[in-house]
């Protein structure tokens, strides 16, 4: 399976722009599967509630309909952050979606800093999806932090973890390797670089988006630069839970002893 991520700077605001240099930098793609960075068709930081509200859409919104087109012209899924609005709540969302159409929606559980100003915290779960027999689960951004969220994943049977991210500490690039070794599976996290600067308030992002292996391996890994990285995999590896002839890390839980 080829696989990998995009990664840019996003205009605040600016819908059509963002989507036309995604748009760019996906011409002539060839893959079957990438990830977007979180919040990649607004930008990230919002000043009040009633801007995000002017930026939000539905799932099957505006942005949908330009990744779906994307996907029927290039023969491959894609997984985007976005602003949601449901009724009038609002989600900090991804969706995964293939020229079939819409897989999934997962909302961010995990909220950070000033997004509880704003967001709804997630109520979808954490759940697997199955594309091109692959098995697939998604987190956002801070979700990385709590090792119960890629951990519920895995036991769930996910091969590749989707990880749409605006990175503003230096932790989650490399914690990423330890994710991957501890539940032996691929995970492709792509951020945003650049800075956003909006009425004295400046946030600058970290980049490095990233392609990791079951076995802690960074397969690619990008700087601060606007790109897009390719990778070539094997997800059944991800089946393979064992880490020597004696130990299975998902076997070997012991359930019966955690959180007591």
């Amino acid at each position: 399976m080829k696989v990998g991520f995009v990664q840019f700077n996003p205009v605040f605001g600016d819908k059509d722009k963002n989507l036309a240099t995604v748009e760019k930098l996906l011409s002539e793609v060839d893959a079957d599967l990438i990830v977007l960075p979180e919040l990649f068709n607004t930008g990230y930081t919002f000043l009040n509630k009633a801007e995000l509200t002017d930026l939000s859409e539905p799932a099957n919104g505006e942005t949908f309909d330009f990744m779906l087109a994307l996907a029927r012209e290039s023969n491959c899924a894609f997984a985007y952050g976005f602003a949601e609005k449901e009724n009038d709540l609002l989600y900090d969302s991804v969706v995964l979606v293939s020229s079939d159409g819409l897989i999934a929606v997962y909302r961010k559980i995990h909220l950070f800093f000033e997004e509880k100003k704003f967001f709804q915290p997630g109520d979808t779960g954490f759940h697997v999806f199955e594309y091109k027999n692959v098995k697939l689960g998604m987190l956002i951004c801070f979700d990385w932090i709590y090792p119960e969220a890629m951990r519920t994943l895995a036991v769930k049977g996910a091969q590749i973890i989707l990880h749409p991210a605006n990175l503003v500490t230096p932790y989650c690039p490399d914690a990423m390797i330890t994710r991957a070794i501890e539940n032996r599976v691929f995970i492709i996290m792509a951020d945003r670089c650049g800075e956003e600067k909006r009425n004295g308030k400046t946030n600058k992002f970290i980049g490095q988006s990233e392609v990791v292996s079951p076995h802690g391996e960074i397969l690619v890994r990008a700087r601060q630069q606007e790109c897009i990285k390719i990778v070539d995999i094997d997800p059944g590896l991800a089946l393979d839970k064992k880490f020597n002839q004696y130990n299975d890390l998902l076997i070997d839980r012991r359930e019966d002893l955690y959180f007591k």
